[in-house]
């Protein structure tokens, strides 16, 4: 690992940011930080750097994580259940909408995809992945947040289709893109805490792409189709098949033919 150079990006108080040029993968790193308990970590611990050797998404799929782009994680540490940290991929999406709205000309529209797939002009622009530690019966331990964005450059030949913000016209220097980040995840998650989850599930969703559209769901051993029909008040998906409504906890989603998945 290399530590980044200055100037760096000012934060708010809550944040203990620890600055890199290159890093394997930030989860990675946030993670050895997290199991060192909260004096190496904090709640507010944000682990950013310009490039990932060995970036990752869901389900352990590689990220291709050049230099130029955003590679964040952000270590939390809610005193909440295990149940219930999924939410925080949701507070996490609504402040990214955000911060898009606020670093972008006007006229840009982003949207959010279930689960955690940040849209812009209908092609992905980035993504969130969660990873919790918490003990049976017990509050949660942390929550790592990572969140990745595309801020120069794209992968080709993915199976939805992919953009940056340089391609759609937008050039957005990575400190500008976390100070903006930094604020709003700290505004919606102040709003999570004290106003609970539904008012979050109420913002999410008017940002969102998809509700009341038919979709294709595949899951590990399946695959499903039907109307996005809602968001559960746990955060799952409700998917309507003919009449009948299935609540899903993680899949990916696909798009009627117009649009394709990812």
């Amino acid at each position: 690992m290399t530590e980044a150079q200055l100037p760096l990006p000012r934060l708010p108080a809550v944040y203990n940011l620890i600055a890199y040029e290159t890093v394997d993968s930030t989860m990675t790193v946030a993670r050895k930080l997290a199991e060192q308990g909260e004096d190496a970590a904090p709640d507010g611990t944000l682990i950013w750097a310009r490039e990932q050797t060995q970036g990752r998404g869901r389900r352990g799929n590689t990220w291709d994580s050049p230099k130029g782009n955003f590679y964040s994680s952000l270590i939390v540490r809610p005193d909440v259940p295990a149940v219930r940290a999924a939410e925080l991929s949701f507070v996490t999406g609504c402040a990214v909408f955000d911060t898009v709205g606020e670093v972008c000309d006007p006229g840009f529209e982003c949207r959010l995809k279930w689960p955690n797939d940040i849209l812009l002009n209908d092609a992905k622009i980035g993504g969130l992945l969660l990873e919790t530690k918490a003990d049976a019966g017990k509050p949660v331990d942390y929550v790592i947040i990572g969140l990745g964005m595309n801020l120069k450059s794209h992968p080709e030949d993915t199976p939805f289709p992919a953009t940056d913000f340089v391609e759609q016209g937008q050039a957005i220097p990575d400190t500008v893109f976390l100070e903006a980040y930094a604020r709003h995840f700290m505004e919606w998650a102040s709003r999570w805490v004290e106003d609970g989850f539904e008012v979050v599930r109420h913002q999410w969703k008017w940002r969102a792409e998809g509700i009341g559209k038919n979709i294709t769901v595949r899951l590990n051993d399946e695959t499903l189709e039907g109307v996005f029909e809602d968001i559960a008040e746990d955060g799952a998906l409700l998917l309507n098949q003919d009449g009948t409504v299935r609540r899903i906890a993680a899949g990916d989603v696909y798009f009627t033919p117009d649009k394709k998945g990812a």
